[in-house]
């Protein structure tokens, strides 16, 4: 079975506040769905289009458990931390090669 990968890239951050109270629930939140974090932070450099968005990538054992991470209690729980219009991002969860 293929691993899963959560991406997110933050366009912009208004509410860095409410950032940072989603983030103390969202990463138990995809801890207890067998997700691992990988990756958190802005580029140390940019090629191509050269957009230096902050980006977080997590793996999960299988899509499954990706798609479980996400619509669960314990996620939404911290998006309803993060709020509307706090912050501008793109979410998608992408299945792994291997």
């Amino acid at each position: 079975m293929a691993k899963a990968y959560m991406v997110v890239t933050y366009r912009s951050i208004s509410n860095p506040d409410a950032l940072a109270a989603y983030a103390k629930l969202a990463g138990p939140a995809i801890e207890a769905e067998g997700g691992k974090l990988l990756v958190r932070g802005t580029p140390v450099r940019t090629y191509e289009l050269g957009i230096a968005q902050r980006t977080i990538v997590s793996v999960f054992p299988s899509v499954a458990q990706a798609i479980a991470a996400y619509e669960g209690p314990a996620y939404k729980a911290a998006l309803k931390a993060l709020g509307k219009g706090s912050v501008e991002r793109d979410m998608r969860i992408v299945e792994g090669v291997d």
